[in-house]
């Protein structure tokens, strides 16, 4: 079941906050990997490279966790639980640049050949601010 994020988790996710996204190895360990947040709407939006261990991961099992320490807040942060409704490449490359300039303050420097990928995450459990 979906959950609503309150406007304080938004803003959350919408600050230069990392997050740290879990995902599950085929023997169903879990990796984490820390990344740059972004919010649509309810959804979580993280970018990555197609190929990457996370994409690869959530293609075979799309349940995630993700934590996201607020830096404005100190000790606050919000966890996520939820699933990888849509992995797809259109406007990943925009993406990837609004996030570069969201946390570098420049373009993301592009890879020839790399093909970058907005992986959408749909909350099922949330706690935090």
């Amino acid at each position: 079941m979906t959950v609503r994020l309150t406007d304080e988790q938004r803003a959350v996710l919408e600050r230069t906050n990392y997050g740290h996204l879990a995902t599950l190895m085929k023997d169903g360990s879990p990796q984490v990997t820390p990344v740059w947040v972004d919010v649509e709407g309810d959804h979580v939006l993280v970018n990555t490279a197609a190929g990457r261990l996370k994409d690869r991961n959530v293609r075979r099992d799309p349940r995630v966790a993700i934590s996201v320490r607020d830096n404005e807040a100190g000790e606050d942060a919000l966890a996520i639980r939820g699933r990888v409704v849509e992995i797809t490449e259109n406007g990943a490359v925009d993406h990837i640049n609004r996030l570069s300039h969201k946390y570098r303050g420049e373009d993301f420097p592009r890879v020839p050949g790399q093909v970058r990928l907005i992986l959408r995450i749909e909350p099922e459990h949330v706690t935090g601010p």
